[in-house]
């Protein structure tokens, strides 16, 4: 099984010359996150890419990430606050469930995690909270709950538009987000064949930890599941991430189903040109361990290094995949 690399489209590699030179790195397709956007807003980097492709005569993967369950937050510009301080949250910022199911001393989390305070009092449509740490929410980033489960539908009305133009814009597979059971993926498979999209490779993020009490169930329902690391620690805890990660991948070995690692791979790369000794060893473990598919996100999206981020990644994923091939001889 041929290991898949992916970058992640964004303002730092929306260019049909980037994105040539990522390609060039090693890379096999591109993922196009459309929590913050819909395909006709980013038609140009779309486009780009194919145009990418085609100078290079390359057959690469085009993913949609699609907006799903997750709650985000509503505020359309930034916040800043300081640690230690009090900051009151209305509707403009935080969706109604946030405030259906939020309780006195309930820590809330957002932007993956980034962003961490107390819940001090709760009213209907506003939250009083203690800053513990973070100092800005941008806009459309994640929020929950810590320990509570809040999602919405599996698919937005946005999810369905952009579902329909799918063809139109050469997409060949979608990512799902908070998929929690094999009842989801069918849903899922369901809406995809009512579509006439069968074709499109599906996969599956484990985000929350209904989603890791029935991964087994899921097993073979989707063409990849997904170890999403940003909102999957932020659900178990930071301490037990590693843990959680190891137990998802013994059970895809044990059922021979493929997986993806992602979230902050080359993570410091976003602003610097050099990794850490960290990011480098868990890209190597990853790929040594059994991964079929590995991704950037925010590296390739925005980070001021893009190119260098890529040609790291895929060095690196091929070392591990050279030495696990030396091992098994």
């Amino acid at each position: 099984m041929k290991l898949e690399i992916y970058g992640t489209l964004g303002p730092s590699c929306c260019t049909t010359e980037i994105i040539e030179d990522l390609l060039k790195s090693g890379m096999t397709g591109m993922r196009l996150n459309l929590s913050h956007c819909n395909m006709e807003d980013k038609k140009d980097w779309i486009q780009a890419f194919h145009q990418a492709c085609d100078h290079l005569n390359i057959k690469a993967d085009l993913m949609i990430d699609m907006r799903g369950p997750e709650l985000r937050t509503l505020n359309t510009s930034p916040i800043s606050f300081e640690k230690d301080t009090v900051i009151t949250f209305n509707s403009d910022v935080l969706p109604q469930p946030v405030f259906e199911h939020a309780e006195v001393n309930d820590i809330l989390l957002m932007d993956d995690g980034k962003v961490q305070m107390q819940i001090l009092e709760v009213s209907d449509y506003e939250l009083r909270c203690a800053v513990q740490f973070g100092t800005e929410l941008k806009t459309r980033k994640s929020v929950m709950i810590q320990g509570k489960q809040i999602l919405g539908p599996l698919f937005t009305e946005s999810d369905f538009q952009n579902l329909k133009k799918v063809k139109e814009y050469g997409v060949t597979s979608i990512m799902q987000p908070f998929v929690s059971s094999k009842e989801d993926l069918l849903k899922i498979k369901e809406t995809l064949h009512s579509l006439d999209l069968d074709d499109l490779k599906l996969y599956a993020k484990i985000e929350n930890m209904i989603g890791v009490e029935h991964v087994e169930e899921m097993m073979h329902q989707c063409d990849c599941l997904v170890i999403a690391r940003g909102d999957l620690g932020n659900a178990c805890g930071l301490i037990q991430l590693p843990h959680i990660q190891k137990q998802i991948e013994k059970l895809c070995h044990q059922h021979h189903q493929k997986y993806m690692v992602v979230t902050e791979m080359l993570n410091s790369m976003i602003h610097q040109p050099v990794p850490t000794r960290a990011e480098v060893s868990d890209i190597y473990h990853a790929v040594y361990h059994g991964a079929g598919a590995i991704m950037l996100t925010g590296e390739t999206a925005n980070g001021k290094y893009p190119k260098e981020a890529m040609h790291i990644f895929t060095k690196v994923a091929e070392t591990a995949l050279k030495d696990k091939e030396n091992t098994h001889d």
